[in-house]
């Protein structure tokens, strides 16, 4: 018979699903077939020096990156001291806790059997081909990685310790940290997870109405109040004089229920994860109006992090996970790996989508639903960089629209939530001084120039905001 159905076997039972005796379609089968042999080619690539040496810069270019975010600095000093002298000092350097067992050698495991949660986006990639690609069994670990629906219950599962670590929307941390919206509990972002790789997408009707300012009345969906989509949405509407407090609706639903909410015209549109901005189009209900990376370049959405409690009770485990994590990046970050990673996280116990959906979104050329084919390949990335300064651009969003009630110390919150590298002092013992402040950039938000250093400057300049 076919690979099929076997109706004249004795032996099994005859399901009418497939051949293989498992109870799931044969869609699933193809797809689960599909990405076993992805998984087996990405691991082969994993395995070979040129990777090796790869990862092995790229994890060290991090490193780099973290004590000198701007390049002129680093050019300085490399200049003043020399190679030598600079790999020497940097390799002394006593980083937070995540960068400093990374860089040491491997010590015993306190905890080898983990549970990780994630969201079902192409956000959590990283998180998730590290357990297929073998990564996180190659550091020693044994982990579990549980699809999780919805981002409340994430931070649920995170405070109740029910999870080790988990995929989480990079605002997150920051207000479960200072208790807004449960119980107050010191979390960490070891990783940003990815950058860009979202969108505003609309009903089909709205293809005429493209003008943001004629959005009056519209309902929007996003996927959880503590997220850069609720920020982003919000900035991007009263730059356009829209209150989104007053002339919007923004109703907080699951990623996954965002399609079927834009079919049912409970919504007009929202501001969300990939693939459910391309599932749109696929499914002919929407069209991209326009990628988050045009408000935002480079901006992080979500992050890999755990709680404070679990870093200091098990740091070489998190030393081991922080490496499993960094290496499956660099293969994310790689492009010509993107069409296998595909086919790596689309069966169902991963993102559970069409191949052809993710594939469109990680390799950035795509379908928009308004009949032209683009090809942006920065659509999505997946730089691990959680820098400092992006974490208080979030708390000036957090206190603009009334979240956070009162004073902020911002750059106290962001250096204790977003871990990241000091390396200061031992710049200073050798003479040269350091006073960009590592972990600290400018980033550019729909053309006005944010400056970690000014934060409550850059807040007060804007005419939109809740102001009780």
């Amino acid at each position: 018979m076919s690979e099929f159905f076997d109706p004249y076997n004795a032996d099994r039972p005859l399901m009418l699903k497939c051949s293989c005796g498992r109870d799931h379609t044969i869609a699933d089968h193809h797809a689960e077939v599909a990405a076993d042999g992805a998984a087996i080619e990405l691991r082969r690539r994993s395995e070979t020096a040129e990777f090796e040496a790869y990862s092995n810069e790229f994890i060290e270019a991090t490193l780099v990156k973290a004590l000198f975010p701007h390049d002129e600095v680093r050019r300085r000093f490399l200049r003043a001291v020399g190679k030598g002298t600079a790999m020497a000092a940097i390799a002394s350097v006593l980083p937070v806790a995540s960068l400093q067992a990374m860089a040491q050698e491997k010590g015993a495991l306190e905890k080898t059997n983990l549970k990780i949660g994630f969201i079902p986006i192409t956000c959590a990639t990283p998180l998730i081909m590290a357990a297929p690609l073998g990564f996180y069994q190659k550091q020693g670990l044994n982990v579990e990685v549980t699809k999780t629906a919805g981002w409340a219950l994430v931070r649920d599962k995170m405070i109740n310790k029910e999870y080790d670590a988990s995929h989480f929307l990079s605002p997150m941390p920051l207000a479960i940290s200072l208790g807004l919206g449960s119980n107050a509990v010191p979390m960490n972002v070891a990783t940003i997870q990815n950058i860009n790789g979202q969108a505003i997408t609309l009903a089909l009707k709205h293809k005429n109405n493209r003008d943001p300012k004629n959005w009056k009345g519209f309902k929007f969906g996003i996927p959880f109040d503590y997220s850069i989509h609720n920020f982003l949405l919000r900035y991007y509407l009263a730059e356009n004089g829209l209150n989104p407090d007053t002339d919007v609706q923004l109703r907080v639903i699951p990623p996954a229920e965002m399609v079927a909410n834009l079919r049912a015209g409970n919504i007009d549109g929202f501001l969300g994860p990939d693939p459910f901005n391309q599932r749109a189009v696929f499914d002919e209900v929407g069209f991209i109006h326009l990628l988050t990376r045009d408000l935002w370049n480079g901006h992080p959405c979500c992050a890999f992090g755990t709680s404070t409690e679990f870093i200091q009770k098990n740091p070489n485990t998190f030393a081991a996970l922080y490496r499993a994590v960094l290496t499956s990046a660099a293969m994310a970050r790689d492009p010509k790996n993107r069409e296998l990673i595909a086919k790596v996280i689309a069966p169902s116990q991963y993102l559970n989508q069409p191949e052809a959906v993710l594939t469109q979104v990680l390799t950035g050329r795509f379908a928009d639903g308004l009949g032209s084919i683009q090809n942006v390949p920065e659509r999505a990335d997946f730089d691990p960089m959680p820098w400092q300064s992006m974490a208080v651009w979030m708390l000036t969003q957090m206190q603009r629209w009334g979240y956070i009630k009162g004073d902020v110390d911002y750059k106290a919150v962001a250096e204790k939530v977003f871990l990241i590298t000091d390396a200061r002092k031992y710049m200073k013992d050798l003479g040269q001084p350091f006073t960009a402040g590592s972990g600290y950039r400018k980033h550019t938000i729909m053309g006005k120039e944010f400056d970690a250093a000014k934060p409550a400057e850059y807040l007060n300049s804007f005419a939109i905001k809740k102001t009780a």
